[in-house]
């Protein structure tokens, strides 16, 4: 069953069964009989409850069968993510409160993680208390439910650049909301879970060479990410392969591997690896063996004989977490050769040198080239500026040109938030809160909490959880800490940015640093003008930014039904502006006004609003729409303007995004 894709073989003890890994529990009603294919076993496999199986096949767990030891882990594999397991309803994993006496009021008072609308959730529990004593009832409500992926049998076998974006989308957006609910340490696993039991995954057909919709330079945060869009299977192996049929035999080739790092030496090269095999690891009693040819070594090898490509996944360490790994797509490599060498242990460890394909965009090559920069180990070439803010931002903003003689944009005052040319007021005046440390979730009492729907808006102070009509934050004036996790653009800068020359569309932005989903990237800074003179500002000045533009529609945040939240309370993804915000960015702006428009954008905006002075100021924030990774451009959709009549005007300026879903125009 090793070929078999996307399944976690992992065998659990036969004399202790915890339910709570269960994958996939269906009522018996709807059972049917599945077959594998040619690739995945025999057409038959006998598993019989009582009684002997058949003489020619083992017997399947639990029914008899001795449990398989676990395969050692080979040495190139990481711990990071657990394999993804069942996850019951949301509200079976909530903090677990008194059901009597006075302590439990406290218990419930801030109500941490609770949504939106679910205030009778605890009376429903002790309702049905009784009814639901075990994990058994929960599984089978979850996979009863009627829940439809949006994704076909044939689309989860084989998929596309929207279909691979999409999934990530979900699956990012789940994590994160169940990160906000205060289940953060298992949120990952947590949300592969829902999505793999709820068919939201694509490319499950294993394949050799390239993946569709998967692009070299990728990234991805966790190894379940790439699992759920058949980049690598495996969420803990390094090594995954397909077996074929030879003859009367079957051959292991290798697929993917992923590299995580932890070796000296072994994976500095942009353009070679030296790759160890698995296994030989020290067993509990600390005794280390020598690797054996088989699974994914023999693999390995089977492609040094065939010379078929081999995807190779980098894992580098995340700067932002210390802890975590974020994994870069190189590309296609050719295994050149193998050998055995004896390793610390004193055990023989097999080794394979693998050599990237010519003709593919760089990718691990440019985080090694960011990182010599950062380093001081070489001269960023075309540097121009180190910080064109002069030290206005926290960090440092480079200014870049490789590609004319131009030495920079034409002159502007750099500022780092809003600059009010006119007497107006964009909303009504506002209280802050009251809160004498950080501001908590749940804890109604605070104003700006109980604005934002009794949670906190954003995962740890920097990701945005979702879009929202509006996001409130506490202001200047507010006396809670500066630290405050509900205080992020004032916060400034969170990535060493670059504004750069491009090819065709002036001047641009990027980043030094991989960009999470949901990150906050920067403000948008300039003149706030009145918006009276809308037309007067958009025929002179082309860094205008207009709320009231017409914007291509995209869904980003999070599916209720797969959190086991009512979907009637699904935070809506329109914005609510009191009226129209326009910001010129021509002789006042920042980093922001450097930004070119996409059809296919990889930022968002979202509206803001913090308390100063007794007055509610509107902010336009940016965040990354996906994961972004170091020195891609940083694009976001310009919108189109609107007729008076409500017809759509064309846009003024011609667009050169280059995208699928290029619309030939925009402004």
């Amino acid at each position: 069953m090793e070929g078999v894709p996307g399944v976690n073989h992992t065998v659990p003890n036969p004399n202790h069964y915890d339910k709570s890994i269960v994958l996939d529990v269906k009522p018996l009603r709807s059972l049917k009989p599945v077959f594998p294919n040619g690739n995945q076993g025999p057409p038959f496999v006998g598993c019989p409850p009582f009684g002997p199986s058949s003489s020619e096949y083992s017997p399947f767990y639990p029914f008899g069968a001795q449990q398989p030891t676990q395969d050692t882990p080979d040495l190139n594999q990481t711990q990071d993510t657990p394999p993804p397991s069942y996850v019951p309803p949301l509200r079976s994993y909530r903090t677990p409160t008194e059901s009597n006496g006075p302590s439990s009021s406290s218990a419930t008072k801030r109500g941490v993680g609770r949504p939106k609308g679910s205030g009778n959730v605890k009376k429903k529990e002790k309702q049905t208390a009784a009814k639901e004593t075990n994990l058994d009832v929960q599984v089978v409500k979850r996979f009863t439910a009627d829940f439809d992926s949006g994704i076909s049998a044939a689309e989860r076998e084989d998929g596309n650049g929207y279909l691979v974006s999409s999934v990530l989308t979900r699956f990012d957006a789940v994590r994160r909301r169940l990160s906000q609910v205060d289940y953060a340490k298992a949120a990952t696993s947590k949300a592969a879970g829902i999505l793999m039991s709820n068919g939201v995954r694509t490319n499950m057909k294993k394949r050799v060479g390239t993946v569709p919709g998967i692009e070299v330079g990728d990234i991805f945060f966790s190894r379940i990410e790439m699992c759920l869009v058949g980049l690598h299977m495996q969420t803990m192996a390094g090594i995954d392969y397909i077996t074929s049929k030879v003859g009367s035999g079957e051959e292991p080739l290798a697929t993917s591997i992923v590299s995580a790092g932890r070796y000296d030496g072994d994976a500095q090269d942009p353009e070679s690896l030296i790759y160890s095999g698995q296994g030989g690891n020290a067993d509990k009693n600390g005794q280390a063996s020598d690797q054996k040819l088989e699974r994914g070594n023999l693999a390995l090898e089977t492609s040094l004989r065939k010379g078929n490509g081999v995807r190779v996944i980098r894992g580098e360490e995340d700067a932002a977490t210390k802890t975590g790994k974020i994994y870069i797509y190189d590309g296609l490599y050719s295994i050149s050769e193998s050998w055995v060498e004896k390793g610390k242990s004193g055990c023989n460890t097999f080794k394979y040198k693998l050599v990237r394909l010519p003709g593919q965009p760089p990718a691990f090559g440019v985080w090694k080239s960011v990182q010599k920069w950062r380093e001081g180990l070489t001269t960023r070439p075309g540097l121009i500026l180190p910080d064109l803010t002069s030290g206005v931002e926290s960090k440092p903003v480079s200014l870049v040109n490789d590609v004319d003689e131009e030495r920079g944009p034409a002159y502007f005052t750099y500022i780092s938030s809003l600059k009010y040319s006119e007497s107006f007021k964009l909303t009504p005046p506002a209280i802050g809160c009251s809160c004498s440390g950080s501001c908590s979730p749940g804890d109604l009492n605070c104003s700006c909490i109980r604005k934002n729907g009794g949670d906190l808006p954003y995962l740890n102070g920097v990701m945005l959880v979702s879009r929202r009509p509006m996001i409130y934050e506490c202001g200047p004036t507010c006396p809670c800490h500066a630290n405050c996790k509900n205080k992020v653009i004032q916060t400034g800068l969170k990535s060493f940015l670059e504004v750069f020359k491009t090819e065709n569309r002036g001047w641009g932005l990027r980043s030094w640093d991989s960009i999470r989903a949901g990150s906050f990237i920067c403000e948008h800074a300039g003149e706030v003008k009145d918006i009276g003179r809308l037309r007067v500002y958009q025929d002179e000045d082309e860094y205008v930014f207009d709320t009231s533009r017409v914007y291509n529609s995209f869904k980003w945040n999070y599916e209720p039904a797969l959190v086991d939240e009512d979907p009637s309370d699904e935070v809506p993804e329109e914005f609510d502006l009191p009226s129209p915000v326009l910001i010129s960015a021509k002789k006042f702006g920042n980093v922001a006004r450097f930004m070119n428009h996409s059809c296919s954008p990889n930022v968002f905006w979202q509206p803001i609003v913090c308390e100063g002075n007794g007055e509610s100021v509107i902010h336009i924030a940016f965040f990354a729409m996906r994961h972004i990774p170091p020195m891609a451009e940083l694009t976001y959709d310009y919108g189109v303007s609107e007729a008076r009549d409500g017809s759509f005007l064309q846009g003024k300026r011609k667009c050169l995004c280059g995208s699928e879903q290029c619309r030939g125009s925009f402004g």
